[in-house]
């Protein structure tokens, strides 16, 4: 299903990529998204993990970028926070005596397919920096 996660993620490394050489706090990152910084923390962690920011300890401490805008995709930043976009399905099992109940989730999913690959076929156009540009 669909969550904020995609934009949030996009909203801190946008954040970021404005300032490439600082590292920036979760409380600053969390004031611009207007988000708690416990949940910022939590995006930022599945960053370190996939190997886009570095968090450093302390007083002057923080997140940044561990590489240049230019080399990471609005695609990149989808696989990190869905596997696929799914507009979802009915919660009851619809009727396998129906013409259409018996195939309803099956042609769903066909669309889902062909949604996911226009997706991430745009997404891949896009990157980091070029997004970041707008603002």
């Amino acid at each position: 299903m669909i969550s904020g996660k995609f934009a949030i993620t996009t909203h801190i490394l946008t954040l970021l990529s404005k300032f490439p050489n600082d590292y920036l706090s979760s409380e600053y990152i969390a004031g611009s998204i207007n988000l708690n910084p416990v949940l910022v923390r939590k995006e930022i962690s599945n960053l370190k993990k996939n190997h886009i920011v570095e968090s450093k300890e302390g007083k002057n401490g923080g997140t940044r970028l561990l590489k240049p805008a230019s080399e990471i995709t609005l695609h990149d930043i989808f696989k990190m926070t869905f596997d696929t976009v799914s507009l979802g399905y009915a919660k009851n099992q619809p009727n396998p005596d129906c013409p259409v109940g018996k195939r309803i989730n099956e042609n769903l999913d066909f669309l889902y397919l062909d949604i996911n690959e226009k997706i991430n076929a745009q997404l891949s156009t896009i990157t980091l920096e070029d997004f970041s540009n707008q603002f």
